[in-house]
């Protein structure tokens, strides 16, 4: 029947004459044409470039790995390595929220104080055993160990943890405490391993270096030096990672000693990544077209007054006019080549209620003179005690108030570490220029704080304070901490602060600082430390990472140190291939 009709159809075409020959074969190829095109366009529409598996990733990093445990690690290669083969019950979104990642959901009580967390089904260790609440209970037990001397171990202080089944698990508090959900993405640790090792042997186990966990990736080989120490980790991606099998193929973190052998290793096409780098390296290789991501730092550089130490620093008409006399922006501009934010105030600009906003010298030097100080021959701003008038009858009699002349004179101490180095120059060449006298003083970064941090033996202080992602103010600002190891450094009293603090911890929705019910508290708290000038806040740095041109789906979150930008490494990817729409719900 087929080929019959063919034949018609080509003896009809035979029967006409040449020029409608022509003109059929011309609308037979529009027509062809046409269709094509059609068909093309909706195939277009239908079809998406969706992640494949593939490609590799070699990242340098600051430092060697020690202990590469949720509960030990103290270096940023340490925490590197534990967020890329490690999970906890949550995980950082992009947006600073969290999602659910061993746990399937998680509950909280009306009054704030029981979490109930239940787990994903079928979830496994990379070595193939069950994850299962015995887990959760044995990590959270092991980093309230006092032996252990986990740094974990202040946010678990007092929380009672209760298995309630093999997949349910309950965090029990003894008051609210809004930041709790940030302490649920600890990575777990696997108790069928762990629970052979004694507490006094918990530092020297070999799973320190040699990680089960159950992140996004896997240890695949370590290689090592001469002399045993890591040169670098290979890792895979671990298929059962809760949250979908990574799509980077091979993963590589070196180690480097310093800044300039990771920026070398960078030129020299060793590494294809770094993050830590400096803001002099980031403005360079911007410039040569790499590709520079950014993110905000809850970090908070300023400097820090304590009275205790200096008289001068009491007068807070000093404060103020020190306050008014710094150029913040010049600091941003040179000192971090324009990645960071100037700080005019303890919280974010949108919600420093009472901040100065500008520096001006002659508006500080008015401020002085107001309050009864004068330049003397040396240009250095000094006080004399204040002269009284007594009416005794007819009598006038002028007599010096007794009291000791006060010099505009005090001693600026930080790190021996060029960036505050430079910063410590720049504040206190502004005070010069206000008529100050300031000694500068440089200590190795262990030295300043054991020798003055930790006893308050400094009269100004820069330094940085990282408040966290949830903006807690509590341990720098409250009364309370004022002494070590509370972080007040700038040994800060003020009742209605101490308040306002207290009640936003004990808040359950605290953490978020733009909540309409709390940011009230929060504008409050900026407008009481602004206007007594307990501190100079400075800037506030961006953390920055440069990564390959073609690597996609990175997002990097607010985060509270460098590992945090592996939160969601799951979702990176180099290669795509292109399927029609509907199978990308299958």
């Amino acid at each position: 029947m087929k080929n019959k009709f063919l034949a018609e159809l080509a003896f009809s075409f035979e029967t006409l004459n040449q020029r409608l020959k022509i003109i059929v074969a011309i609308l037979l190829v529009i027509f062809a044409v046409s269709s094509l095109s059609t068909l093309e366009h909706l195939n277009q529409k239908l079809m998406v470039n969706r992640p494949v598996a593939g490609g590799q990733l070699t990242e340098g990093v600051l430092g060697s790995p020690r202990f590469i445990n949720p509960l030990l690690a103290a270096s940023d290669a340490d925490r590197d390595l534990v967020s890329l083969t490690y999970s906890g019950l949550l995980r950082l979104r992009a947006d600073g929220s969290f999602e659910p990642d061993l746990a399937k959901s998680y509950e909280i009580s009306p009054d704030g104080l029981i979490y109930t967390f239940k787990l994903k089904p079928t979830l496994r260790w990379s070595d193939g055993e069950a994850i299962t609440a015995d887990d959760v209970v044995f990590t959270i037990n092991r980093a309230q160990d006092p032996a252990i001397k986990s740094s974990k171990r202040a946010g678990w202080n007092g929380v009672l943890v209760k298995k309630i089944d093999d997949q349910t698990i309950q965090f029990i508090l003894k008051r609210p405490f809004f930041s709790f959900l940030d302490n649920a993405t600890l990575g777990l640790l696997p108790e069928h391993l762990w629970r052979k090792v004694k507490t006094e042997q918990f530092a020297l186990s070999s799973l320190n270096v040699n990680p089960v966990g159950s992140g996004p990736y896997v240890v695949k080989n370590i290689s090592k030096d001469s002399s045993g120490i890591p040169i670098s980790y290979q890792l895979a991606p671990f298929r059962k990672f809760a949250l979908g099998e990574p799509k980077i193929s091979n993963l590589t973190i070196r180690f480097y000693g310093d800044g300039k052998s990771l920026i070398t290793a960078y030129d020299q096409g060793e590494i294809e990544s770094a993050s830590a780098i400096s803001p002099a390296s980031a403005k360079k290789l911007e410039a040569e077209g790499q590709r520079i991501l950014e993110s905000s730092l809850p970090r908070t550089f300023a400097v820090f007054l304590n009275q205790n130490r200096n008289p001068v620093l009491v007068n807070k008409e000093v404060r103020e006019a020190l306050d008014e006399a710094v150029d913040r922006q010049t600091i941003v501009n040179q000192i971090l080549n324009g990645y960071g934010q100037t700080l005019n105030g303890v919280l974010p600009e949108n919600l420093n209620s009472g901040a100065k906003l500008s520096y001006d010298l002659e508006i500080a030097r008015e401020t002085l003179r107001r309050a009864g100080w004068s330049t003397t021959t040396s240009g250095v701003l000094e006080r004399r005690p204040a002269v009284k008038t007594i009416k005794n009858g007819v009598k006038t009699i002028t007599a010096a108030n007794r009291g000791p002349v006060q010099t505009l004179s005090f001693s600026l101490a930080t790190a021996n570490i060029p960036e505050l180095k430079a910063v410590a120059t720049i504040v206190a060449s502004n005070w010069t220029k206000l008529g100050a006298r300031v000694n500068l003083e440089f200590f190795e970064p262990s030295d300043l704080n054991q020798d003055l941090i930790r006893p308050r033996k400094y009269e100004a202080l820069l330094f940085g304070e990282v408040t966290g992602r949830d903006s807690d103010l509590y341990p720098f600002w409250h009364s309370s901490q004022r002494l070590d190891p509370g972080l007040n450094i700038a040994m800060y009293t003020n009742a209605k602060v101490d308040k306002l603090l207290e009640e936003i911890r004990a808040t359950a929705d605290g953490s978020n600082i733009n909540s309409p019910s709390l940011a009230e508290k929060y504008r409050s708290i900026a407008k009481e430390i602004n206007n007594d000038h307990p501190a100079i806040f400075l800037y506030s740095p961006y953390f920055l990472y440069v990564v390959p041109s073609d690597l996609k789906g990175v997002k990097i979150p607010a985060i509270t140190s460098s590992a945090d930008r592996f939160a969601r490494i799951h979702e990176w990817y180099f290669k795509t291939d292109q399927v029609w729409k509907i199978f990308t719900y299958l």
